[in-house]
């Protein structure tokens, strides 16, 4: 077991990363480098908060935080576990959430279209906001903070997952603003039309679901996995949509890796694929008109039935 002998925060920090380094950890959960999953593995573990800065570098240890530090580090190292889940809370958009096993760490670049208020893709009105494969909730309730007159529901098939959304609804006082439901697909949802869709599906196909790295085996294999090429999700969702969309709706749909999959099937059809200052990658900006277009087109090429 690594042992942290370090007498300062700081000097923890630095001990944690090399330790991080030598056991080749992955990071991907709220982090992209080892340095950053020190600094917020020391700090959780010390009970200081995520945004602390130099103030805290050279305050001592104490025995309870050093153990604590220790036991996070061989979750973390030994048994792979994702970090979010070893501390409970992730931080995502600039905001703490309540994370665990029932749900995926939130790491989603469409918080960057949120706190743009979804411009310049969505310029009509806010009101009513949809999270489809809602998760912990997280998408939904910044949408929720960030837009005050929107109405958010919040949707996924996982009733454990909504009941993490529930308790982070709850932490953020926005349980009275909220609706969730339980939803395959949209076959859940009571028939209504939204202004904006937000959708971050299960979409990692078969071959990268089996070279995952172990940190994502902790994560419910259920918002993973959707099928040979990542797209059995999408694809029932394109039949269902349109019924649920203002004429004005715009729907912002998370594809990640699947994306050149879904890109290869409609290649005659003008897609808007997002760029993001804050990194990410795999977001289409999509119209009713968009929806319904490839809707046809699958259907037409076979890729889907119209009653799916």
């Amino acid at each position: 077991m690594h042992s942290v002998n370090a007498k300062t925060v700081l000097e923890a920090i630095h001990q944690v990363e090399q330790i991080f380094i030598k056991s080749d950890i992955y990071c991907g959960h709220g982090t992209d480098n080892t340095w950053d999953e020190a600094v917020f593995l020391v700090l959780g573990a010390c009970n200081y908060p995520l945004t602390s800065g130099g103030e805290v570098a050279e305050i001592e240890i104490d025995l309870l935080q050093r153990e604590r530090i220790e036991a996070w580090v061989k979750r973390r190292t030994v048994d792979r576990e994702p970090l979010p889940y070893i501390s409970g809370k992730a931080w995502f958009g600039g905001l703490e959430f309540l994370c665990d096993r029932r749900a995926l760490v939130p790491r989603s670049p469409l918080a960057e279209i949120i706190q743009q208020r979804f411009e310049p893709w969505h310029t009509g009105p806010v009101e009513s906001v949809l999270d489809l494969c809602c998760g912990g909730g997280s998408l939904g309730l910044l949408t929720a903070i960030g837009i005050e007159e929107a109405h958010v529901a919040l949707a996924d098939i996982d009733g454990d997952a909504l009941a993490l959304a529930y308790e982070n609804a709850l932490l953020l006082g926005l349980s009275e603003r909220i609706e969730l439901i339980k939803s395959d697909v949209l076959t859940g949802v009571p028939q209504q039309r939204f202004d904006v869709v937000l959708c971050n599906p299960p979409y990692v196909d078969g071959e990268d679901m089996s070279v995952l790295p172990p940190e994502y085996r902790h994560e419910p294999g259920i918002a993973l996995a959707s099928g040979a090429d990542g797209l059995d999700f999408t694809r029932a969702l394109l039949v269902q949509l349109p019924a649920f969309l203002h004429d004005h709706a715009t729907v912002f749909l998370e594809l990640g890796n699947s994306w050149a999959h879904f890109d290869a099937l409609f290649q005659d059809y003008p897609l808007t694929w997002l760029e993001f200052a804050q990194g990410g990658w795999g977001v289409c900006a999509l119209s009713k008109h968009d929806i319904e277009e490839l809707a046809r087109i699958a259907a037409q090429r076979g890729i889907i039935s119209a009653h799916e």
